[in-house]
């Protein structure tokens, strides 16, 4: 039996999977947090796997295989980096399913990276709402923690990442998506927020509600760009795995 081997933990790995399995396509499905392995579900046909692989762990897990898809975050670039090596590695075909990009609307401001929309947001004045994931607040802490909101999963780890960069607990909130255009809205009035930091995460990331509450809310969008990288379609993608998996 052929062996296909997917990266997910994002929306589209959990559609295509579990599209594979409603054709009679079985798969591998690795996700990195339990978070991930629960959002993916139970699927007749799916073995899910929950952990953080390193490349000579994924060369392993990879043996055998016929393909490999990488469906991981668009952001998730030193997954990739490994995802790719190991597959190259262990002789797998690589396919990086690509989640489409976001237009940006015209006040935007497009930053490289965390340390860039820092530099950015230091030429300007009102609350800054992170919305990009506890993993890079530290790199907002020279903005000062009166002046810095976050938005992060209700988890221990994302508390003690707030924690350490000095954001208080009243600029915290904990809670879990997707979030409506008018949840974020009623977030970005509460707290006065002039400045909303968020990556493009694309529909499956809601960015599209991002930038309408910003817009309702006279709150601007600061857009951390997405690192640039070869993929394919959901469709394309679709497509290559029915044809190397076919009987």
């Amino acid at each position: 039996m052929k062996k296909l081997v997917i990266f997910g933990g994002t929306t589209e790995g959990r559609e295509l999977s579990c599209a594979l399995a409603a054709e009679g396509i079985r798969a591998t499905v690795w996700v990195a947090t339990p978070y991930g392995s629960a959002q993916q579900g139970r699927t007749e046909g799916l073995t899910v796997c929950t952990g953080r692989l390193d490349r000579p762990r994924m060369e392993e897990v990879l043996t055998g295989a016929a393909l490999c898809v990488d469906a991981t975050h668009p952001y998730a670039v030193e997954a990739s980096v490994n995802i790719r090596a190991a597959c190259a590695g262990a002789g797998v075909e690589y396919l990086r399913l690509l989640r489409p990009a976001s237009p940006l609307p015209p006040d935007a401001l497009d930053a490289p990276d965390a340390s860039g929309a820092v530099r950015l947001l230091e030429q300007t004045q009102g609350p800054v709402l992170v919305a990009t994931g506890a993993k890079e607040l530290a790199a907002f802490a020279p903005l000062g923690g009166e002046r810095l909101y976050a938005r992060v999963l209700p988890t221990h780890a994302s508390l003690d990442a707030c924690a350490a960069a000095g954001i208080p607990a009243g600029h915290i909130i904990a809670m879990q998506g997707p979030f409506s255009a008018a949840l974020n809205r009623a977030m970005l009035e509460q707290y006065g927020i002039r400045w909303l930091v968020t990556k493009d995460g694309g529909a499956p990331g809601g960015f599209a509600e991002k930038a309408d509450a910003a817009r309702a809310a006279g709150a601007r969008l600061v857009v951390i760009r997405r690192p640039r990288e070869a993929g394919a379609s959901y469709q394309a993608v679709l497509a290559r795995c029915r044809e190397v998996m076919a009987p």
